[in-house]
């Protein structure tokens, strides 16, 4: 007796199969990305080793290599702390206007750059809203460093934000309620349950905000001051080369920037792998 056996059925893919797929993704890959990003470290050795170490060794050069770097992380890690809270709230309280909120959060997104840089600027000012009474108190934000802060800090904040929250989101419960009937603090249940699982979301947002702000250009140009050696940003120091039909020079630090943010990136990534292999 001959049993018959049905043939499975066959699934069907939304999209056409591997080879039409990932010809496609490799195609768009380097057209988008590796070609362009190529062509920039091809153009920068149009200068020899001594004319590429002279010009970035330069105190202009450096100067804002620690101004666009360091601002960009340490605006980013104050994202992250501030992404963290306001996630919080957003996830695990309900008030009046929340999703008004919660949609504000995406204005930086929106906003146009240059709008925001003139908005921050006006604000900022010594004549303006927040200026006029930091400035009676001799805080002067507008056109210093403190002002491409603040600016930095509006741009990266939707990062932080909108990696946290869905993970905070899909947080389970159960645990935090068992850890609570076991006796635990808040403070131990938030430092040993919920910390352990936010943080490879933290440290994504702090990456997406750090790479938003370091290359920011049309939102800090406005406030920023723009003056050689104090508060003179990397992509404006680009602008300037491009002007001077510097192609090369600005290749040059266009490459470093981007050598010095994928190593801090990688960076990242590597410590949130670790951390998810330790504690996942």
């Amino acid at each position: 007796m001959s049993i018959a056996v049905a043939a499975a059925p066959r699934r069907r893919n939304a999209l056409p199969g591997f080879g039409p797929t990932i010809g496609l993704t490799v195609f768009v890959v380097c057209v988008l990305i590796l070609i362009p990003v190529a062509g920039l470290f091809v153009k920068a050795t149009d200068l020899s080793v001594a004319q590429a170490l002279a010009l970035l060794s330069s105190p202009r050069v450096l100067a804002a290599f620690r101004l666009s770097f360091g601002l960009a992380l340490l605006a980013a890690a104050v994202d992250g702390i501030a992404g963290l809270l306001i996630a919080w709230v957003l996830v695990r309280y309900d008030f009046p206007l929340r999703r008004y909120f919660d949609a504000i959060i995406d204005l930086p997104f929106a906003l146009p750059t240059a709008v925001a840089g003139i908005a921050l600027t006006a604000l900022y000012a010594d004549n303006g809203w927040f200026g006029a009474p930091l400035a009676r108190l001799g805080i002067n934000v507008a056109f210093t460093p403190l002002g491409i802060f603040v600016a930095l800090l509006f741009i990266g904040l939707p990062y932080a934000v909108r990696t946290v929250q869905p993970v905070l989101a899909d947080l389970e419960r159960d645990v935090e309620e068992a850890a609570l009937t076991l006796g635990a603090h808040p403070r131990q249940i938030f430092s040993r349950v919920i910390f352990p699982q936010l943080l490879p979301a933290i440290l994504t947002g702090i990456g997406l905000a750090f790479a938003r702000g370091v290359g920011e250009y049309g939102s800090v140009i406005f406030i920023a001051g723009n003056m050689p050696g104090i508060s003179e940003i990397l992509p404006l120091l680009i602008v300037i080369r491009l002007q001077q039909y510097d192609y090369a020079g600005a290749a040059l630090i266009a490459a470093t920037m981007l050598v010095g943010s994928l190593v801090i990136l990688l960076a990242l990534n590597l410590f949130a792998g670790r951390w998810v292999r330790r504690h996942g």
